[in-house]
């Protein structure tokens, strides 16, 4: 068994954290589903797809997201008050040969309007071997160049639910 590719990617969410906290424990589903844009909702799992721009080219595969919790961190020193959201995905069709991806959202405050968001995931490279050295030369770029748009998507629809009126 080869040892799971891990990537991160964060964002600013010009937005007070208790409201964004909020926001991810009442419309965890809903937030995922209008961040990537998907029209179908099912039970604790989500028809979507993800979407990645490779040097003028969009690719994207449908995907099952599923959000399996979400959490507070009680206010501790030195990182404070936090939420994290424990969610994966996989390809819809032909799963076996598209990585499967488990990560956190986890989201805390910054100052009295502004959220920082990170989302940290890892992944098995699917086919084995032929996989893994795949990886290595460019699946590993693409895995980070969907989680970064996934969450630059959910940082928008934030935006969006949570305007400052």
């Amino acid at each position: 068994m080869t040892t799971a590719a891990k990537v991160t990617t964060y964002q600013y969410v010009n937005r007070p954290y208790d409201r964004v906290r909020a926001t991810l424990h009442q419309k965890e589903g809903s937030l995922f589903q209008a961040a990537t844009r998907a029209a179908t909702a099912r039970t604790d799992s989500l028809a979507s797809t993800l979407k990645i721009a490779i040097q003028g080219f969009e690719l994207g595969v449908d995907v099952h997201l599923e959000v399996f919790d979400v959490t507070d961190r009680k206010p501790a020193p030195p990182q404070g008050p936090g939420t994290a959201v424990r969610l994966g995905w996989k390809a819809a069709r032909a799963a076996s040969i598209f990585p499967q991806m488990e990560a956190t959202l986890s989201a805390w405050p910054l100052s009295a309007d502004e959220t920082q968001l990170e989302l940290s995931g890892s992944y098995q490279p699917p086919l084995g071997s032929v996989g893994k050295a795949l990886d290595t030369l460019l699946l590993h770029r693409i895995a980070e160049a969907a989680l970064h748009r996934f969450l630059e998507d959910v940082v928008e629809q934030l935006r969006k639910d949570l305007r400052i009126m």
